[in-house]
């Protein structure tokens, strides 16, 4: 009997289209036999709400969503797969017959990847025939939401380290294999120098960047000889962990290695402490060119109390809080009906009501070019301000080619620059104004249901 071979559940990129839930079928089937399969929908994506300690979000993972977006297909395989679950036991055969050919052939309208965005304003909007654009729904939430997440939570990093290099070291900490090259993309774009993560560093073209583990150090006889051999094996990497054994002692080893190492990395203890001994270390030895990098389960909190104190560490090395947004692990991102056939439609949940209509968002500046407030209309609406939502896909083809990573990230620098210092910061509170046309309000107060 020959063994089982460990079970993948890393798609192919050209048989993406069973990554949805099962209800998303189910109504697209649904859809077929009431004969809603023509109706014309617009969904819109947006958060419900900013996480605890959040004052705005940086909006990621736009390319990979877009470009799997349009390659979304069922295979042969699948499609019988989905004939055998019991819950299509009733569908007409015509309905997977029809998953043979099935692409999406809708419009996208997002904002740019890398911008500041915020609770309660359309982030992206999908306008597609009611089954196709019910289709998506899953896909799209789950490609921006970590993403987003992710890069929001880089910024803070990035910007607590206050100019500072900060790079990613989460791939070992994340959930699952794939969510590295997600992390180390939505980090460079919000302002990460660099990834541990090989794959994404050399896929991206993003700065690869690693020192040692403390089992190197571990598998020579002594703490010096295993620096020595690495800094003669790798000589253009040559950043020693020094705290396997002792701290300090570890610092005098790697300051008597010639020639000088890079740098030196600070992982576990009394980080500002001993940040200050090792500088104290390395300058009388004539070493003021090696570098400190620290790590350790850092978040912005950290960095920040480390800049304050004046710690002289040149970089940050951060995994876990990263990866996993640790503090704010999830989004309340949601993708909702707002229209159907040219008529609006609402949600009145209590706590999750919703806007009808094809909405825009307009974004203003003061007079120093920091935004201001955003204002969301109807679609169709004129408006002051600068349009936020743009076309991305027309009729299931793109628009225009998607920009670069290295552009977006060049786009989101200046979009954090151009936030107003109330939301600047890692305690900053959420306070960006938002308002909704009087036309929206006027639609939503009319659908409100009556008793």
């Amino acid at each position: 009997m020959f063994p089982v071979p460990p079970v993948s559940l890393w798609p192919a990129p050209e048989s993406l289209g069973p990554v949805t839930d099962l209800y998303q079928l189910t109504m697209m089937a649904g859809y077929a036999q009431a004969g809603k399969d023509r109706d014309r929908a617009t969904f819109e994506m947006f958060v419900r709400r900013l996480p605890d300690d959040r004052a705005y979000l940086v909006f990621a993972g736009l390319e990979q969503a877009i470009g799997d977006l349009l390659r979304l297909a069922f295979s042969a395989e699948q499609i019988d797969a989905i004939r055998r679950l019991p819950a299509f036991s009733a569908i007409s055969p015509s309905f997977f017959e029809s998953l043979r050919s099935l692409r999406f052939e809708g419009d996208v309208w997002a904002a740019p990847e890398g911008s500041v965005v915020f609770a309660g304003e359309p982030l992206l909007r999908v306008e597609a025939s009611l089954p196709q654009a019910q289709w998506v729904e899953t896909f799209l939430l789950a490609s921006i939401g970590y993403p987003t997440l992710v890069a929001s939570k880089a910024a803070r990093l990035v910007e607590a380290a206050q100019g500072r290099p900060v790079y990613d070291f989460g791939s070992r900490r994340g959930h699952g294999p794939h969510a590295g090259f997600l992390a180390a993309r939505a980090a460079y774009i919000a302002g990460c120098a660099g990834t541990s993560h090989v794959e994404a560093a050399t896929r991206l073209g993003i700065p690869c960047v690693g020192t040692m583990a403390h089992s190197w150090v571990q598998s020579f006889p002594t703490e010096v000889e295993a620096f020595k051999a690495f800094a003669a094996i790798i000589p253009n990497a040559s950043t020693l962990l020094v705290d396997t054994y002792d701290t300090e002692q570890g610092v005098r080893l790697a300051a008597a290695i010639e020639p000088p190492i890079q740098g030196i990395r600070l992982d576990s203890g009394d980080l500002a402490t001993l940040a200050f001994k090792a500088r104290a270390i390395l300058d009388a030895a004539d070493r003021a060119s090696v570098k400190i990098i620290g790590s350790g389960d850092l978040n912005e909190a950290a960095i920040a109390r480390l800049v304050a104190q004046g710690a002289p560490f040149d970089s940050f090395g951060v995994g876990t809080d990263l990866i996993t947004s640790r503090d704010a692990p999830s989004l309340s991102i949601v993708y909702k009906l707002v229209e159907l056939n040219g008529e609006g439609k609402i949600k009145w949940s209590p706590g999750k009501k919703t806007y009808p209509m094809t909405k825009q968002v307009y974004r203003f500046h003061d007079a120093s070019g920091r935004i201001s407030c955003d204002r969301v209309t109807k679609a169709d609406e004129e408006s002051a301000g600068e349009p936020l939502l743009v076309p991305i896909v027309r009729s299931g083809k793109l628009v225009s080619p998607l920009p670069r990573l290295d552009a977006i990230r060049d786009y989101c620098r200046l979009q954090i620059a151009s936030l107003p210092d109330i939301l600047r910061g890692h305690d900053a509170q959420a306070v960006y104004p938002l308002a909704y046309s009087f036309a929206l309000e006027a639609e939503a107060e009319r659908l409100v249901p009556r008793a």
